[in-house]
């Protein structure tokens, strides 16, 4: 066992020593995890230990660090590949590096410490805000720990009192160490089982990509075909799926052997994948194609679960010169079937199982014969929306947007339609406000946490949450277009008590015109 101090993992990022291998799956925390991780860091509780595979040989293929980009090495040390502790290992670097910028305006939640917090053992004394939560007065940006100078000018806001508690919290930091297990070998089959391993527990899809990279690199270049599959999705906004080899082995699998389980692509030849491809990339294009068309999904972020195109492709593959013709009939149940797996988190959990199911069934909805597709069991209740919190790289926040989004919104200034290709294409938090402002509620006492509920949210632009200011509903209704203030809600699926100021009972009153709204859907 060794260990790293975040300033040397820091500083191994920037020399490129310390990269991400392409079989290894995305960053998929969210900030509030990020949060936590810090958390546990400054209050001592073990985190996990990371496992760091020694190479001489740079992998053709790697991944980003979360968004990203890594620098080429910059000197010829051995280079570091994350086997385990990848989601970990990039929540400190990017918390707490101020080199690089996010790719292609992704960005990285800002992590403060708060002063007013108590120091409990269980509660996190570390939150994720947006600038707009950000009270310079109490929220201390830990991003400046690592930066002499952006520290010294952050902490020149408080009084000496606070400054000497924010350095106690910045020595700790600086003092923590990250446990790493090394393995020192060039012998990619020793490595091969030791991530498989170590990834048996979590998400089977992680096997796909090891394949990928090695066992069918010499017979067949999936990564070009993928790679040339992603510039014709390019222009339709789903460019990052031809950059997701983990879906697109699965669409391999199940358009060819009707199942995406990793053993039985293991049980393929390349050749035999090669010989349909262009059955599955037209899958691919129609599974897409169709959930552009009757979801408004503009883009995978934009999709609670990306499985759900594995299906899809199945059904819409076809071979050259042949087209997929679908009846009113079948496109009422792959559109039944898609809300019931969003909203019943189907593939949260069994996700093998249940594609090899629904695979099967959308295998016999397109030959006309008698399917089960979209018989997926779910019970929705007001709590769904009552209960979880909005994050848009959240799940279940997905579902919610897409809900919104079925109900064509309008801008709650104007009245006029909301431009959802835009919205969905950029997909950020500045899209979606609360309908209770903060502002308005922190008066009433009720609390960042309370307030960010699904239920208190809507599709309100920045421009026109500016408008409408951190006022009480009753009175920024008279900034609204008064000759269609119904109209707006019903769009926004919103409640007209809203207009009453009372939290509570808005609350109650939106997240059951939710569930109905979604249970027609289902229905």
């Amino acid at each position: 066992m060794g260990e790293v101090s975040i300033r040397s993992l820091i500083e191994q990022v920037r020399q490129g020593q310390l990269r991400v291998p392409a079989f290894q799956r995305g960053f998929v925390w969210d900030p509030d995890r990020v949060a936590y991780l810090m958390d546990s860091i400054y209050k001592g509780y073990p985190f996990g230990s990371a496992i760091l595979w020694q190479t001489k040989e740079k992998l053709k293929s790697e991944r980003r660090l979360g968004p990203f980009s890594l620098p080429e090495p910059t000197a010829d040390f051995p280079i570091s590949y994350v086997l385990d502790g990848q989601q970990r290992l990039t929540s400190i670097f990017g918390t707490f590096q101020t080199d690089l910028e996010p790719d292609d305006g992704e960005t990285w939640p800002r992590i403060y410490f708060s002063l007013s917090a108590a120091g409990d053992l269980q509660e996190s004394q570390f939150l994720a805000l947006e600038d707009g939560e950000v009270d310079p007065r109490r929220h201390f940006p830990i991003s400046t720990f690592f930066d002499t100078t952006a520290y010294r000018k952050a902490t020149s806001n408080f009084t000496d009192e606070e400054a000497e508690v924010i350095d106690s919290v910045q020595s700790i930091f600086k003092e923590a160490r990250i446990p790493t297990q090394d393995i020192v070998t060039d012998n990619r089959g020793k490595v091969a089982i030791v991530f498989e391993r170590v990834n048996r527990l979590g998400v089977e899809l992680d096997v796909l990509q090891l394949l990928s990279a090695w066992t069918w690199s010499e017979e067949f270049d999936l990564q070009t075909r993928f790679a040339g599959l992603a510039e014709v999705l390019a222009p339709f906004g789903f460019g990052e799926v031809g950059a997701d080899s983990n879906l697109l082995l699965r669409c391999c699998a199940a358009v060819v052997a009707r199942d995406a389980a990793p053993n039985t692509l293991m049980n393929m030849s390349g050749t035999e994948v090669r010989d349909r491809f262009d059955e599955i990339e037209n899958g691919v294009r129609g599974a897409i194609d169709f959930v552009r068309s009757h979801l408004h999904v503009e883009k995978l972020g934009n999709l609670p679960y990306p499985a759900v195109l594995v299906p899809l492709c199945v059904f819409f593959a076809h071979g050259k010169g042949k087209s997929r013709n679908v009846s009113d009939e079948q496109r009422a149940v792959l559109v039944k079937w898609l809300w019931r797996s969003f909203f019943s988190r189907r593939f949260s959990a069994g996700v093998l199982r249940n594609l090899k199911r629904d695979i099967e069934e959308s295998v016999k909805l397109r030959e006309g014969r008698p399917s089960a597709l979209a018989d997926v069991s779910v019970s929705l209740h007001a709590d769904f929306f009552l209960e979880r919190k909005f994050s848009v790289s959240a799940v279940d926040t997905r579902s919610f947007v897409l809900l919104l989004v079925n109900a064509r919104p309008l801008s709650f200034v104007s009245g006029s339609p909301v431009s959802l290709q835009k919205v969905l294409s950029s997909y950020n938090r500045s899209e979606f406000h609360h309908l209770m402002p903060q502002a308005f509620l922190a008066k009433e006492d009720i609390g960042t946490a309370s307030a960010s509920v699904l239920a208190n949210f809507a599709m309100i632009s920045a421009a026109d949450n500016k408008t409408l200011g951190g006022d009480a509903p009753s009175v920024y209704r008279s900034r609204m277009s008064s000759a269609k203030v119904d109209e707006i809600l019903k769009c926004a699926i919103c409640p007209k008590n809203v207009f009453d100021d009372d939290f509570e009972p808005f609350l109650q009153s939106r997240a059951e015109m939710l569930v109905e709204a979604a249970n027609q859907l289902m229905s």
